[in-house]
């Protein structure tokens, strides 16, 4: 028996130990989450192996030391980025900032921080949950040398005398259902991003209900038979997105983004999500002939619930009477309360002549194509819709928007198109003096035909208070101020930009030059990178890359891209120009010298060349030969010359008194 009862006893014995180890293998905890990580690490690892070793190596050995001291865990550590654990907020933070104070040291260690407090479990040194999800969230839009935290981290330890942190706002992270206020660690030595400047996986919530207030009108589908129709579902969705974006209260997404979505199978939660709206417009248009049926359904994103759904029925004559009541429903639906001004706005008839319309429509359809055969398509029915209705102000808004695009896409010189471009802004003008695109469209002419910056301001200005949701508006405006020196209001421009055309490659490319402008390539690279992924064709891209590559000092890297773009755009002479530039800066100045001999024998320079040449002589120290290039770009009007003022690369002639005369020359200098 007492055997018996024995063998009981030990069995007993050994199934609380099972249970004991399962337990404690798997468990649920209230943690503190710390990601870090070197950014640009594959870069540093490329341009010297050695270097990228030692700086790991440091951050390994103090990481060690503070999360051993302040009693947490190193749950991973690959390569360039580590994983802790703290059951102590506070202990955490201490953890960080001492980490990234001593990362600042030679030889610096450009490393980022992201912290979150939340349920975790915990299996042995895995660990999972939503509080690792925001955390690594956090870590996404830290910058070198900077800690982020979340709302959770900062209850904890706002009452700390010796932990300073300040607000960067409510952002909408990946994946994460709830808004999360991001902080920043603001002690002495540590880095604040600029709350304008912030990127990651996620996006910013406006202020004043925006998220209560903001929709994205997805391309309505086209159910003709007809193919050729699509011009029209098309324009449909971008008139609703061009009505709803004039009034001040709402976020639109813009129309870039919105075709983003053409023939999606998305569900309507996720598409709210990823652009960090409220609602979603979808709809349907069947054009037989005269005859139109249109279907539009207004969501809550949030909730994938119906607000409401209508069908109209009628003919291409009832076009406009159907736009203003889908407009008028959605407005209702949110309860704005619409000024005069935007009461009058919303139910403006630009013309009443459906010819033209469709002409206009087929016009814009064109136009996105954005090469040449494309934009030379728009002007012809531009100008059609023109025969139909002279007082098409739109209309002559698209004839000066594709004379703009032209200097851009097509061999054709803007100071040909400038008078062109011109005559039809002010034609649009004087029938329409409300119409903002058109205003914009006059602040980019003034902008870099006529370096006309007060009065380019003050039509930018204009045209964005008239059309506050025009991405491209707030872009264009973003440049003036930046190419002004006006850094931080520029950044505040482009940011709200990219919030409101999310996917629009152009914008992210500026906004990653705009980091090269002010030194920041790593995040130069990082904004190339992602809109890479968007769109791996996006020549343009590789064009920054190269320029980010070559402020690291990644000479080798920096030639590949630049040959790369190269071979993307065919343009030869341009190619040369920039790697000769490279070339200088990497102290191979006979190679550099060799292209710029052959360059100028050719006499094939192009738009722009003139002053890339200039910063060739720059790279070589040929200071008086810099010159005598920037007074041939100028004699030129290169565009080009309005970054001047704050292009890096032209650090070596500032304290020489003929840079400040050509600065006053293009009137960036009084």
């Amino acid at each position: 028996m007492i055997k018996i009862m024995c063998v009981v006893r030990a069995y007993i014995f050994f199934i609380i130990f099972i249970l004991y180890t399962v337990c404690m293998s798997s468990s649920r905890q209230l943690n503190a989450i710390m990601f870090a990580d070197i950014a640009g690490y594959t870069a540093i690892m490329q341009a010297d192996e050695a270097l990228a070793w030692q700086l790991r190596k440091k951050l390994q050995k103090k990481l060690e030391e503070e999360v051993t001291i302040h009693h947490g865990r190193i749950l991973e550590f690959r390569g360039d980025g580590a994983l802790c654990s703290f059951t102590s907020t506070i202990e955490a933070v201490s953890t960080a900032l001492a980490l990234q104070l001593d990362m600042q040291a030679d030889p610096r260690v450009p490393l980022r921080i992201g912290m979150h407090t939340g349920d975790v479990v915990l299996e042995g040194n895995n660990i999972y949950g939503d509080g690792v999800n925001i955390a690594s969230r956090m870590e996404s839009f830290a910058v070198p040398g900077s800690i982020l935290i979340s709302g959770r981290v900062y209850d904890d330890i706002k009452n700390q005398k010796d932990i300073q942190a300040i607000s960067l706002g409510n952002y909408l992270l990946k994946n994460v259902k709830e808004q999360v206020e991001i902080f920043a660690i603001s002690n002495p030595g540590i880095v604040v991003p600029g709350k304008n400047n912030l990127e990651g996986k996620g996006a910013k919530v406006r202020e004043n209900n925006s998220v209560e207030r903001s929709i994205i009108v997805l391309p309505f589908v086209n159910m003709s038979n007809d193919p050729e129709q699509e011009y029209f579902s098309d324009g449909l969705t971008e008139e609703l997105i061009k009505n709803l974006s004039r009034l001040k209260e709402m976020k639109v997404i813009s129309r870039t983004t919105s075709m983003q979505y053409k023939g999606t199978k998305k569900d309507i939660k996720t598409i709210g999500r990823e652009n960090s709206v409220k609602y979603i417009m979808e709809g349907s248009v069947r054009k037989h002939g005269s005859n139109l049926r249109i279907t539009a359904q207004f969501i809550d994103a949030s909730q994938d619930t119906h607000v409401w759904a209508e069908t109209y029925r009628g003919t291409i004559d009832d076009i406009f009477d159907i736009q203003e009541l889908v407009s008028e429903k959605i407005v209702e639906a949110l309860r704005i309360q619409l000024t005069r001004e935007e009461q009058y706005m919303l139910g403006k008839r630009y013309t009443d002549n459906t010819e033209a319309y469709q002409l206009y429509l087929k016009g814009r359809y064109f136009w996105k194509k954005r090469n040449e055969e494309g934009l030379r398509s728009a002007i012809v029915h531009f100008e059609k819709a023109l025969e139909q209705d002279p007082d098409y102000a739109l209309a002559w808004a698209g004839v000066a928007d594709t004379y703009s695009l032209m200097g851009e896409f097509t061999n054709l010189s803007r100071r040909e198109l400038f008078p062109k471009q011109m005559a039809a802004v002010n034609k649009a003008l004087e029938i329409d003096s409300r119409l903002g695109e058109a205003h914009i469209s006059l602040a980019i002419s003034l902008m870099l035909n006529e370096w006309d910056w007060k009065n380019s301001e003050k039509e930018f200005q204009l045209g964005i208070e008239m059309s506050p949701n025009y991405a491209t508006g707030h872009h264009w405006y973003a440049e003036l101020l930046m190419f002004m020196g006006k850094t931080e209001e520029a950044f505040g421009e482009i940011s709200l930009a990219v919030e409101l055309d999310p996917v629009s490659q152009g914008i992210l490319k500026d906004k990653g030059i705009f980091h090269y402008y002010n030194g920041q390539y790593d995040q130069a690279i990082n904004m190339a990178m992602m809109t890479l992924e968007l769109d791996p064709g996006f020549v343009p891209a590789h064009r920054l890359l190269s320029l980010a590559y070559q402020g690291l000092k990644m000479f080798d890297e920096a030639i590949e891209v630049n040959n790369r773009w190269g071979e993307l755009t065919g343009n030869k002479v341009k190619t040369n120009v920039a790697l000769a530039e490279i070339y200088a800066a990497a102290g191979r100045k006979d190679d550099a010298r060799k292209i710029v001999a052959e360059i100028e024998t050719a006499k094939e320079l192009g738009a722009n060349d003139y002053r890339g040449m200039a910063l060739v002589y720059v790279a070589l120290g040929e200071n008086d030969t810099a010159f005598l290039w920037l007074e041939k770009s100028f004699e030129k009007r290169e565009e080009s010359l309005c970054s001047l003022k704050i292009d890096p690369k032209m650090e070596p002639l500032r304290s020489d008194p003929r840079y400040s005369t050509m600065l006053k020359k293009i009137g960036l200098e009084k």
